[in-house]
C-alpha cells in the first residue's frame, strides 16, 4: 500500500535536488563565462573592470565580486594591466591616459554604480519580502507574546541596572572612606615619624 505523504516527501526531495543541481551548474557556467571574458579583455588590450567582465558575461556585478574565482581573476587582470602599462614605458604618456579614455572610464564608473545600486534595491526588496512573509507566518497570539516577553526582559534589565547603580554609589562611598582613613594614616605615620628622636 502506497503512502502518499511518503511520495509527496520523496517528490520534493527530489525538485530540491534538481534545483540544487541547477543552481549549481548555472553557477559554474556564469564563472566560466566570467573568467573567459576576463582572458578576453587581456588578450585585447582592453581594460578590466568590474562592471564591463559582467557586462559581456551577461551576470551581475555582485556575481563578479561574491565569487571568489572570478573576482580574484579580475583583480589579477586589473593588476596585470597596470604593470604593463608602467613597463611600457616607450609608450607616450599621452596616450596611456587621453581624454577619451578617462571618458570610457567615468562612463564604465557611472555604468557600475549605476548596477551596484540595483543589486542593492534588489537585495533590498528581497530582506522586506522576506521578513514579511516570516511575520505572516506568526500569528496575533505569538507576536503579543514576544512583544510581552521583551517588556519583561526590558523590565528585568532596567531592574538590574538600578541595583548596578546602587551599588556602584555604596562603592564609590566605601572607596571615599577608605582613602580618607589612608590619608589619616598616612598623616599619623608621618607626625609619628617627626616625634622620633633622631640618634
Amino acid at each position: 500500500m502506497r503512502i502518499p505523504a511518503a511520495s509527496g516527501g520523496n517528490d520534493r526531495n527530489a525538485r530540491v535536488e534538481r534545483l540544487r543541481v541547477s543552481r549549481a551548474k548555472d553557477s559554474e557556467d556564469k564563472t566560466k563565462r566570467a573568467l573567459e571574458v576576463v582572458d578576453g579583455l587581456l588578450r585585447s588590450g582592453r581594460r578590466i573592470t568590474v562592471a564591463q567582465v559582467a557586462r559581456e558575461a551577461s551576470v551581475s556585478t555582485w556575481f563578479v565580486y561574491n565569487r571568489p574565482q572570478v573576482h580574484l581573476a579580475v583583480q589579477d587582470g586589473i593588476t596585470a594591466q597596470r604593470t604593463q602599462g608602467r613597463q611600457n614605458s616607450r609608450t607616450p604618456e599621452a596616450s596611456q591616459v587621453s581624454p577619451a579614455g578617462l571618458r570610457t572610464d567615468l562612463a564604465l564608473a557611472r555604468e557600475e554604480i549605476k548596477d551596484l545600486k540595483k543589486e542593492r534595491d534588489r537585495l533590498r526588496n528581497r530582506v522586506r519580502l522576506s521578513l514579511g512573509a516570516e511575520l505572516e507566518g506568526v500569528n496575533q497570539h505569538e507576536l503579543i507574546e514576544r512583544v510581552q516577553q521583551i517588556e519583561r526582559r526590558n523590565t528585568a534589565l532596567e531592574q538590574t541596572l538600578s541595583e548596578a547603580g546602587v551599588r556602584i554609589a555604596a562603592l564609590e562611598g566605601q572607596l571615599r572612606e577608605a582613602e580618607d582613613d589612608l590619608t589619616a594614616a598616612r598623616a599619623s605615620l608621618r607626625r609619628a615619624m617627626r616625634a622620633v628622636p633622631s640618634s
